[in-house]
């Protein structure tokens, strides 16, 4: 599974004056950046990681919404 299924967008913060990088399957994640695209790559790299501990440690990863059927 790539974690490049998942959802992800990225959203302006007027509050924190930066975007909001957001991924819909892991809803406690996000990764604030100044620059729209650097918010979108922080939080994919940010899954990548929280994926890998995740199938280390053997737990259940979330399916990719655009996976289900």
């Amino acid at each position: 599974m790539s974690v490049k299924h998942y959802t992800y967008r990225v959203i302006w913060s007027e509050e924190d004056q930066e975007h909001i990088g957001l991924c819909t399957e892991f809803p406690s994640l996000s990764w604030l950046d100044a620059d729209m695209d650097r918010a979108l790559h922080g939080i994919i790299g940010t899954v990548a990681e929280v994926v890998a501990d995740m199938q280390a440690s053997g737990e259940n990863v979330p399916s990719p919404m655009s996976d289900s059927t």
